[in-house]
């Protein structure tokens, strides 16, 4: 990075917008992510006219990189002469990206910048899922015929194909456009010029269809160490590319939303720092409200075992330690199991293994804890550190297997829960850790009591 950072903001908050952004690779160059990181450091006015002072093809460039919000305030304060030359000059995947986050009249009135060619691929990709990779696909991809000399691709590709990330791979197609082979760069570089296509190709493309999810891509692209593959219609038709650095965008966006999924909030359609106070506030509410109301039950449950806590209050004294054990317990069974899921370790066919996978850890874990349990109460009462009575031993032992119980209860429950949601075709991260804990909380009183009844009955009870 040829630049001061800290230089740079001061010049654009005091409304310097002079000379910053040179478009050749000399002292003084910043990177278009730098910009974008520049931008979103300062207030969005002083941003919008520092963009603005940019040649066309430098606000090409940097488009990419801005955040979503940003570029619809661009667009909605340049000419529409400036936002449709923008708009139409884009690559094929970061025009798509920008119109499938605008949604009613706003996309319909950016839809009037584009030219019909366009117009046309962006609604047609539109059509497919969200989770599609039709909806990162970029059209741009170079391809040369089967019959061509390497001087004879290198001259067609010279003279027919711009320059461009998705460049770094040269497929070759017959005359009906259908994907044959692809070839890398280097090999029209190191090879005899005099040599055919064919001859340089090795027999082996691998490709995604256009129905394909992103979490079908991120997959062959870990398993073929690939940066770009071939997107092909059901026909094996070439439509266009995805590259990695879009994918991983993608599935960063994608791993995010299950985070907060996770956490007990509503997927944010923006980042923390750029989402309005009462958006963050609304997509916080309706889980905390849920959530509430579950835990109301707790007390119910409480309240239901009454006569038991009046006639033993040291029974109380464990309630936070008991629930706690088997919320954590829920919520690291949860979190493995949704992991798994997500990374095809596990499907829905595998739950009878996890089911018994997950009872044996909570048999020993709970265990474990319940011996804790055991030997703190045993200290406490023989170095004389509090009193539980001369039935302490009975409540040792109930501590223990209850202990026992609620972890076993815990795993199971944050096991399955994701499993159960999957089958009836709901996002397993909606399985949050608050909403396995609340459910745990509730039943593991009942767990507690109920061995406790069975194990003090006729002393403390």
């Amino acid at each position: 990075m040829n630049f001061s950072f800290n230089e740079v903001r001061k010049r654009l908050l005091s409304g310097d917008f002079s000379d910053l952004f040179k478009p050749t690779h000399q002292s003084g160059y910043i990177h278009p992510s730098e910009v974008a990181r520049l931008f979103t450091s300062i207030p969005t006015e002083n941003a919008i006219v520092a963009y603005n002072t940019f040649d066309a093809d430098q606000q090409v460039n940097v488009w990419p990189y801005l955040d979503v919000q940003l570029q619809k305030k661009i667009i909605k304060s340049i000419s529409a002469e400036r936002a449709s030359y923008l708009l139409n000059k884009l690559k094929s995947d970061d025009r798509t990206i920008f119109y499938a986050a605008s949604k009613g009249l706003e996309r319909s009135r950016f839809l009037e910048y584009l030219n019909e060619e366009n117009r046309n691929a962006v609604e047609r990709t539109l059509g497919y899922s969200r989770k599609s990779v039709a909806r990162i696909i970029n059209t741009d991809f170079a391809t040369v015929d089967a019959t061509m000399t390497i001087a004879e691709a290198s001259e067609h590709l010279r003279l027919f194909h711009k320059d461009s990330e998705a460049a770094n791979v040269i497929y070759v197609v017959d005359d009906e456009g259908k994907l044959l082979d692809d070839i890398p760069v280097r090999r029209l570089v190191l090879n005899e010029r005099s040599k055919k296509i064919m001859e340089i190709a090795d027999g082996f493309c691998t490709s995604l269809k256009i129905t394909d999810t992103i979490e079908d891509a991120v997959q062959k692209f870990k398993e073929y160490d690939r940066v770009v593959l071939p997107v092909i219609s059901e026909e094996n038709i070439l439509l266009g590319v995805v590259t990695i650095d879009d994918v991983m965008d993608v599935a960063e966006q994608k791993d995010t939303a299950e985070i907060q999924k996770f956490g007990g909030i509503e997927e944010l359609d923006f980042p923390y720092v750029k989402t309005p106070f009462f958006s963050l506030l609304k997509k916080r509410a309706g889980w905390l409200i849920i959530l509430f109301l579950g835990e109301m039950l707790t007390a119910t449950a409480m309240g239901y075992f009454d006569g038991e806590i009046s006639k033993a209050v040291v029974l109380a004294l464990f309630v936070p330690l008991i629930i706690s054990s088997g919320g954590n317990s829920g919520s690291q069974a949860a979190t493995l199991i949704i992991r798994a899921m997500a990374l095809k370790e596990l499907n829905l066919k595998d739950w009878w293994y996890v089911m018994r996978r997950e009872i044996l850890s909570g048999l020993v874990l709970g265990i474990i804890l319940g011996a804790i349990g055991f030997i703190r109460i045993a200290i406490w009462q023989n170095l004389h550190w509090y009193d539980y009575g001369i039935h302490w031993l009975l409540l040792a032992i109930t501590i223990f297997f209850s202990l026992i119980g609620i972890v076993m209860w815990g795993t199971l429950s944050g096991s399955m829960v994701p499993m159960v949601l999957k089958k009836c075709k709901i996002d397993p991260a909606t399985s949050s850790a608050p909403f396995v804990a609340t459910l745990v909380d509730v039943t593991g009183l009942v767990i507690y009591f109920s061995i406790a009844a069975i194990f003090l009955k006729g002393t403390l009870l």
